[in-house]
């Protein structure tokens, strides 16, 4: 008899064993599993409004050409060392910035004070095309997030990821009132 019982002891010590990895393997998928979905972070270009007219030296010209970039998660996302830049390679790097979630933060062209909402490039030229360019916002790690482009006769190869093509032209199509925002656009997004 006491052969039997230590075989029936042993198989249903191994069973209670194999339950438990097995339960606390599917608990640790889930977990790891919900913490990734839930908290991802989403930055995108919101909005863009380039050079207005042909006074594209004084500070107040300037700073009404901006791009507005947009955290769509809940959760803030650390922009230290992201950054924004054009065709020609003039690029703008975001420095101990923290974008809170639903929040946008305007990143202007001219001189300013930074604060939680707006940023300033401190340049003395525009940066953004009027006729056509491609603002690319792109992580620390040199990732693109996002695109946004505007105008016909873009000079860029396709990049393959223009997130937001508008076809502007002069009969202002994807204008409003002011000339040169970006209005309406149709939005995908890579790599989230």
């Amino acid at each position: 008899m006491s052969a039997s019982l230590s075989v029936t002891a042993r198989r249903l010590a191994a069973a209670v064993l194999t339950a438990g990895a097995l339960a606390g393997a599917a608990a640790a998928s889930a977990s790891a599993d919900n913490g990734t979905r839930l908290h991802r972070a989403q930055v995108e270009i919101s909005d863009v409004q380039h050079s207005l007219g042909h006074d594209n030296r004084s500070n107040r010209s300037l700073n009404m050409e901006w791009v507005d970039v947009t955290n769509t998660s809940h959760r803030s996302v650390n922009l230290d060392g992201w950054t924004l830049s054009d065709e020609d390679g003039r690029t703008y790097t975001f420095r101990h910035y923290r974008l809170e979630g639903r929040s946008t933060v305007r990143v202007h062209t001219g001189v300013g004070r930074d604060s939680g909402t707006d940023l300033y490039q401190d340049r003395r030229t525009s940066v953004w095309d009027r006729h056509s360019d491609t603002a690319t916002l792109a992580n620390d790690h040199g990732r693109i997030i996002d695109t946004a482009s505007w105008g016909n006769d873009r000079h860029a190869p396709s990049r393959g990821n223009d997130r937001h093509a508008p076809s502007w032209s002069n009969d202002r199509r994807g204008h409003d009132e002011r000339e040169g925002r970006l209005e309406g656009r149709e939005s995908r997004h890579e790599g989230r």
